[in-house]
This record gives C-alpha cells, structure tokens and sequence, in this order.
C-alpha cells in the first residue's frame, strides 16, 4: 500500500468512528518516534516529548533506526551537507531551532564536538537495551552523552564508560550489540521506516500519518489531542 493510500485510509478509518474498513488494516494512534542518537534535532524531540505527553496523556513509542540507512535507502544526505553553501539557509535554521527550543521550553543541546558520530553501535545497542529491560534508561544516557556532555560515542571504550556512569551495564550492552537478532532488528526498523515514508530523523507517525522534523511535533500534538 502506498503511503498516499496508507493516509486516505487512516482518514476513512477517522470518518467511519474507528470501525475497521473492509480489505484495510486497522492503524493504531499512539505516536511512534523514529530516531537516532546521531541527529541533535531527534535529541531536541525527545526532549519536548515528556510534556507532550503529560498535556495530551499520549505515550510515544520510540523506534530506534539507523539515519545513515534512511539515507542511503533515500538518496538523503545530513543537515550539515544540504546547508553547506546555501546563503540564509543556515541562518534560517538556527532561528527555527530557537523557536523550537522557546516554543517548547527545552534546553539547548550542546555541540558535540565529535559531530558526525557514527551511531551503528549506539543504535544497535539501542535494540540490545529493549531486551534487556533497560531501554528508556538506554536512551536517556546516550542522548545525554551525546547532545548534553557530549564524548566520542562511536568508541567503544568511551562509549561503555560513558553508559556504566549512567548506572548501565555498558560493556554488556555494546557486546550484545554485535549479536545477529540484534543487527537484525535494527534494519528491520529501518527498513520499515523507509517503506512508510521516512526519510530522516526525526520522523514521527500517527498510525499512517507521518511527520518529519522537530518542528512538526506541535502538528503531532494537535493531533493526538484531537484538535485536527
């Protein structure tokens, strides 16, 4: 099913009172959060999220994906590549971060001086995290080793430092990252993200509905709290 087709059934679904349409899948409403710790702009949604919720009672499930297979699956490239050269374009970006960040009440985030990080490891063990039970915690550290007090995180004796001083088990978790279910998962993830649309972190859904960029979490708001 295209993703044009994907939206006008999610809308008929709406139209119809939830009740299921015949010869189409039912959708879910919770928002899902496609990200990836390499992406400052997923760090800043991440952090508006909590609000978010406590304002709409919605729970965003967060989807662990890899940006740099969105990109090349996509023919993508980074913020930092398409900005380069443009005249006002960077500027304009740095203005809407800061409306974001106002709009949103969030701090800042730090750059990370290492930018770009590899995150292959980081988001593997991301997946690695969900089976062990320990994956908000997970995602809590690494965008805050990231985009708060940022460390090289694509080394990996960094990055299970960086992880066991934030109470995880950090040397377990990237070594677990290397398992084949787990590398598995990471591209089943990222591959789906691609065939309902993604092109990008941050990406957000609402059953078939996609949104991309910080910048539309106030549409993801709007919507999951009924007001369009």
């Amino acid at each position: 099913m295209t993703i044009i087709k994907q939206v006008d059934a999610l809308r008929r679904l709406r139209q119809n009172g939830g009740e299921k349409i015949p010869g189409e899948t039912a959708v879910s409403t919770n928002p899902q959060f496609m990200f990836d710790f390499g992406s400052p702009n997923a760090f800043l949604s991440h952090e508006a999220i909590p609000a978010i919720e406590q304002r709409t009672g919605a729970k965003f499930e967060y989807v662990p994906v890899l940006l740099g297979g969105i990109f090349k699956a996509t023919n993508n490239k980074s913020p930092a590549e398409t900005l380069a050269g443009v005249k006002n374009k960077r500027e304009f970006h740095a203005i809407e971060t800061e409306r974001f960040i106002h709009r949103f009440k969030v701090q800042p985030y730090v750059m990370n001086p290492f930018f770009p990080v590899n995150t292959l490891n980081l988001m593997r063990a991301a997946i690695a995290a969900q089976l062990e039970g320990v994956f908000e915690r997970y995602v809590e550290a690494a965008f805050h080793h990231m985009w708060r007090e940022p460390k090289k995180m694509d080394d990996p004796e960094v990055a299970a430092k960086a992880l066991t001083s934030s109470g995880l088990d950090g040397t377990r978790l990237l070594a677990r990252a290397q398992e084949p279910e787990v590398k598995a998962k990471l591209i089943e993830n990222t591959q789906a993200a691609v065939e309902r649309g993604a092109f990008g972190s941050p990406t957000f859904f609402i059953g078939n509905e996609m949104f991309f960029g910080k910048e539309q979490l106030r549409e993801v708001e709007e919507m999951v709290a009924g007001k369009r």
